[in-house]
């Protein structure tokens, strides 16, 4: 299977932060969830992936092109998008359109003045008066208008309100029913990744901590509430990412779910009182406080 982008050892350092080598891949066609709190490293390794910023160690391959050396021919299928990106503030959102056309000839007229109805934006307004909503759906406009091959967004429902962002996550979800078109998105908000992403990656203090397909990450977790106590080998467990007491109750989430694991708790004297799914969001929070593998 085609790669639409492969990282290999990557690393990158700055005087307070460093990502520490890297390796990922995203198949052609597949959604890609990149998950993390602020200071993670989302934005730095998109800022690899677009040619912005060269890594320190390891290789960049984006659309067969490697980087940064051949960062002008993969620019052509790249779209990036992200929140702190600016639009010139006295022009039209047309005069933006008229110029991102004149540059990219792939800029698909038809679906650009669709995404204007659909964002219910007005083209002859200059953007200085844009809200936040209004600018966010303006720069996915100009993104999404040149049909990518590899769609990359840094956080991009961040500070939207409620409608604004199921107007952005649908207009996603369109593009994402193209199977040749690739995406990497980044979020803090797991729900938005649950609802689109294939698979997902989650990154913690320049580290990848796990990568896995969404179905994968929650068929394997489980919340497990047991009676009884907890005895200190339970810790042990290669399948027990943590365990938490609460008067004669335990909490133990576990990270590799198997039909076996609840006669094995018997066994240790602690009755499974009810083992429930775990959300995307809690399963994160799990995988980085235990400092491993999820």
């Amino acid at each position: 299977m085609t790669a639409a982008f492969s990282l290999s050892g990557i690393s990158k350092r700055y005087p307070h932060f460093a990502l520490q080598d890297i390796s990922l891949e995203l198949p052609e066609g597949q959604v890609m969830g990149l998950v993390g709190v602020n200071g993670a490293g989302k934005t730095t390794l998109l800022r690899l992936l677009t040619g912005l910023a060269a890594p320190d160690g390891g290789e960049v391959q984006v659309l067969g092109h490697r980087l940064p050396q051949q960062q002008v021919a993969a620019k052509r299928d790249i779209g990036f998008a992200a929140e702190d990106m600016r639009l010139y503030r006295g022009q039209t959102l047309r005069w933006h359109m008229d110029l991102v056309q004149r540059i990219y000839p792939g800029w698909d007229a038809a679906y650009a003045d669709g995404l204007l109805r659909r964002f219910d934006l007005r083209a002859q307004q200059k953007v200085g008066g844009f809200s936040h909503g209004q600018r966010v759906k303006a720069l996915l406009l100009l993104c999404l208008a040149r049909r990518p091959r590899l769609l990359l967004l840094d956080e991009p429902t961040t500070g939207l309100d409620p409608v604004a962002r199921i107007e952005v996550l649908e207009a996603l979800a369109d593009v994402l029913r193209d199977e040749q078109r690739s995406v990497l998105f980044s979020s803090h908000n797991t729900h938005d990744v649950e609802q689109l992403a294939d698979s997902i990656t989650f990154l913690h203090d320049g580290k990848r901590v796990a990568t896995a397909d969404k179905e994968i990450f929650l068929e394997r977790w489980r919340r497990v509430l047991c009676e009884g106590g907890a005895p200190a080998e339970l810790q042990k467990w290669p399948e027990v990412a943590s365990m938490r007491n609460s008067g004669s109750l335990v909490e133990i989430k576990v990270r590799a779910w198997n039909d076996q694991l609840p006669e094995r708790l018997s066994s240790l004297g602690l009755q499974v009182q009810r083992v429930d799914p775990m959300a995307l969001e809690d399963i994160f929070v799990t995988a980085v406080r235990s400092g491993a593998m999820a």
